[in-house]
């Protein structure tokens, strides 16, 4: 199954910025001290050195090729963990050790289950033996008190058996490969199909990535600017009035994220998700075509 998508911020540019929102949080000069450090973080490396600050051990726990990932890294520090992929040597996860929350486009996700029915939600892209040896999902597959769990399968998410009976009450999709989002997913017919995956009144959350051309992040976002992200303007033709969207910041990695289905009640659902989403629900406006 192909990797999830990265931040649009590599990691050097990412721990700078983590320093910046927690200043207890020692910024890395260098990948230089990774322990065992293979070759494919030699070109990070030469580009961390560039930073200043004091260093934060970083330690290499994994790393590994596959034919969708040419470079899999596991990097350890003493407040994150990190997932890096591809070529890029972009950040595709972070698992924080002292709280739940990453400030980037993975706490979305939290909020879809407010605004879906009540059912199962799927999430199309994982590392699947990554994510079971270093990032805790091993204790998501069995079943809590209140008989939830995570069922893990492996294999095309885009097939049309990928589904259950009854259907899903909500689809989160975070498909990439080398780094980029996935070309089906630049399709209407796509995401057509996805939907018919969907229970009624379920909705699609999506990780679109970032735009193809430069987009003003001082600047306030406009009914227009989504027109730089070629998925969300395939999703937009595939759900006319049915699709809403937001930018993330550029704190938070200037991912696009979509969600189908009518504009939620936004008042209703700030009051629905833990305080720390309160403010970002409210940020999600309608896709409007020109």
């Amino acid at each position: 199954m192909p990797a999830t998508m990265p931040l649009t911020l590599s990691l050097p540019r990412l721990l700078l910025l983590h320093r910046r929102r927690h200043a207890k949080v020692q910024q890395p000069r260098s990948l230089a001290r990774l322990r065992c450090a293979p070759d494919e973080v030699a070109a990070t490396t030469a580009e961390q050195r560039q930073g200043e600050g004091e260093e934060e051990e970083l330690v290499l726990l994994a790393s590994y090729r596959t034919a969708f990932n040419e470079v899999i890294m596991v990097i350890d520090s003493p407040s994150n963990r990190y997932l890096v992929l591809d070529p890029t040597r972009n950040v595709h996860s972070i698992l924080p050790k002292k709280g739940a929350w990453t400030n980037s486009y993975w706490d979305e996700c939290v909020s879809l289950p407010t605004v879906v029915p009540r059912g199962p939600v799927a999430l199309l892209g994982l590392v699947i033996e990554l994510s079971r040896d270093y990032f805790g999902m091993s204790t998501l597959e069995k079943t809590t008190e209140l008989g939830g769990s995570l069922s893990v399968h492996i294999g095309d998410a885009l097939s049309p058996s990928a589904t259950v009976e009854g259907g899903f009450a909500g689809i989160v999709v975070d498909l990439f490969a080398d780094g980029e989002v996935l070309p089906q997913l630049q399709e209407v017919d796509t995401w057509l199909e996805i939907a018919k995956k969907l229970m009624p009144d379920g909705r699609i959350m999506v990780n679109c990535g970032a735009g193809d051309a430069a987009v003003s992040l001082a600047a306030d976002a406009d009914v227009s600017s989504w027109v730089q992200n070629p998925t969300i303007k395939a999703l937009c033709s595939a759900f006319p009035g049915q699709l809403n969207w937001k930018r993330l910041s550029e704190k938070e990695s200037v991912n696009y994220v979509a969600l189908t289905g009518p504009l939620p009640d936004l008042e209703e659902w700030s009051a629905s998700v833990p305080s720390e989403l309160s403010l970002r629900v409210k940020q999600w406006v309608p896709c409007k075509l020109a």
